[in-house]
């Protein structure tokens, strides 16, 4: 059979288990979920290790050790902080109880690993499905298929063997387009996660499914006057140099206040930065973009590498590559997000114009995703939270661990929504609540009706239709108000349920002068008035009118 047949038949064949188990697992209480859970995040941290380094023999992007740091992180730390957390049954009770809210899970999630983080992506995708009670069919990234399976199994094996029902865990083997259009495109799939580029993430919004897709960043950090200068050059260079620069949140632009500019470039130098000259700036700018195309050969290398390749020498311990610039946009590949240990460098005087450039910056290949400010001026912090579009605007911290949520509050998470400005649906970092559907249980608390099944006063008017003025005026006239201890009245005055219906039935009959007879002290018991005139045009609404009195 030819690869995308065997491909489209995998990834069916892999579907239909996954549904069947997930229909097994949808009804399994909280309890459980969180012992399965815990049984899974155990497994992906011993682990952890190995599958760091088989992530980076096989894709040959990053460093081993930081990997090693991103599985411990999709595993441990995603369990920290999923403490408590409820996905199962009534989750919460609201407004003294009249209002519960109930997870259901939204079903089979189709996902799509890249290949900058395989296997720690693969394992926070498969214990969020998990704690949302979902089941999860992965496809990886070609240049990263065993690794991603391999953390895969490990996870899963822990999973069945705590209970969670056999099947409920896929990933393809046989990895082809065609084979990861049919997990995003079967009528089985009820939710895409996409992970990567932007022509992945467009991928899956065309298929017709509900999706959270997320793509690029090209991060830019902006340094204020303000600012600890040191601490801020020992956080970018931290971040740049983690993983090489594979996640998307990694710092990729400085944007430094004028008067600190040579303080912070010392800094930069002090702490492993090499700041280009201007003849390597121009070799670094030729081997990003050879040929007008971008260079996937540098994705996730070392400084010294990626210098050797432009043709020049740096310290074997060297950090980040820093040039200068002054421009931004496709005619200057600096100021792309190159997802490498390239740092562009801009200055900019004042934190309005800093600000400026940071947006040029997103805007040309990063919006929504992720910006940082190093500074202690709460109006520039303020300024730039308010003015940025950006979802996540990290504060006096790594930018690449920040926002993923190591070093700062947010949700741990690998996939990080850019919102609708990105051309993503969440501003979130995805979390197992992103993966549930809650419906709402709704107890009455403003009743039409008493118990005995009679209209409540206080809430009549709550149902009445208003009468346009020159309408009601006209009736007023020969429509007087029914006693107040008529039968079915509901009221003391003219108005609610009855003459409610009344009203429609008379405007069906066309709005014919009505002569009502006004209620007596001779009234009979039952309410009718001794005496009747009433004259209408059409029998049937009479009829009808008698009927709902009644």
């Amino acid at each position: 059979m030819d690869a995308d047949l065997t491909s489209i038949q995998e990834a069916r064949d892999a579907l239909t288990r996954v549904r069947n188990a997930q229909r097994r697992f949808k009804a399994t209480p909280q309890e459980d979920v969180d012992r399965i859970v815990d049984a899974m995040v155990e497994a992906g941290a011993r682990e952890a290790e190995r599958l760091g380094v088989m992530a980076h023999e096989e894709t040959g992007f990053g460093r081993a050790e930081s990997k090693r740091q991103k599985n411990l992180f999709a595993t441990r730390t995603l369990q920290e902080r999923m403490q408590g957390m409820k996905t199962a049954g009534i989750v919460r009770k609201l407004e003294g109880g009249k209002v519960w809210e109930v997870a259901t899970p939204m079903g089979v999630v189709a996902a799509l690993i890249p290949s900058t983080n395989p296997t720690a992506t693969a394992m926070y995708k498969a214990i969020i499905s998990a704690k949302a009670r979902c089941g999860i069919v992965m496809s990886p990234h070609p240049r990263a298929a065993n690794c991603t399976a391999e953390a895969l199994r490990v996870v899963a094996e822990a999973a069945y063997a705590a209970g969670a029902p056999e099947g409920l865990f896929a990933c393809l083997t046989r990895v082809t387009m065609e084979g990861t259009n049919e997990i995003m495109e079967n009528d089985i799939t009820d939710v895409i996660l996409a992970t990567g580029g932007g022509a992945m993430v467009r991928a899956a919004y065309s298929k017709g499914k509900p999706a959270y897709g997320v793509g690029s960043g090209n991060v830019p950090v902006y340094v204020d006057r303000s600012a600890n200068v040191a601490k801020a050059a020992a956080d970018v260079l931290t971040g740049t140099s983690f993983d090489w620069g594979t996640l998307c949140s990694t710092e990729r632009s400085v944007v430094a206040d004028a008067p600190i500019r040579t303080e912070l470039l010392e800094a930069f130098r002090a702490r492993g930065g090499y700041v280009c000259s201007d003849a390597e700036r121009a070799k670094l700018r030729a081997i990003i973009k050879p040929g007008g195309r971008f260079n996937t050969e540098i994705v996730g290398q070392s400084p010294m590498r990626i210098a050797e390749m432009a043709g020049f020498t740096v310290p074997n311990d060297t950090r980040a590559l820093i040039a200068e610039v002054d421009a931004v946009g496709k005619d200057e590949p600096l100021s792309m997000e190159t997802l490498s240990p390239i740092l562009s460098f801009y200055v900019a005087d004042g934190w309005e114009r800093g600000c400026e450039r940071c947006i040029e910056i997103l805007e040309f290949g990063g919006i929504g995703h992720t910006l940082a400010i190093h500074a202690q001026s709460e109006r520039a912090i303020e300024q730039f939270a308010l003015k940025k579009p950006s979802m996540r605007i990290v504060v006096n911290t790594v930018a690449a661990l920040g926002s993923v949520g190591m070093t700062t509050k947010l949700f741990p998470a690998m996939t990080l929504g850019p919102g609708t400005v990105g051309g993503s649906i969440t501003s979130d970092n995805v979390s197992p609540l992103h993966l549930i559907n809650v419906k709402r249980v709704a107890f009455e608390t403003a009743p039409l009706n008493d118990d005995a099944g009679q209209p409540l006063a206080a809430n009549a008017q709550r149902g009445k239709t208003p009468v346009p003025a020159s309408r009601s005026a006209s009736r007023s006239e020969s429509r007087p108000a029914p006693a107040s201890g008529a039968r079915g009245s509901g009221t003391s005055t003219s108005g609610g349920w009855m003459d409610e219906i009344e009203r429609r039935l008379l405007d069906r009959a066309g709005n014919a002068p009505v002569s009502r007879p006004t209620a007596s002290p001779e009234a009979s018991g039952d309410g009718a008035p001794a005496s009747s005139t009433l004259a209408i045009p059409d029998p049937q609404v009479e009829a009808l009118i008698r009927k709902f009195r009644k």
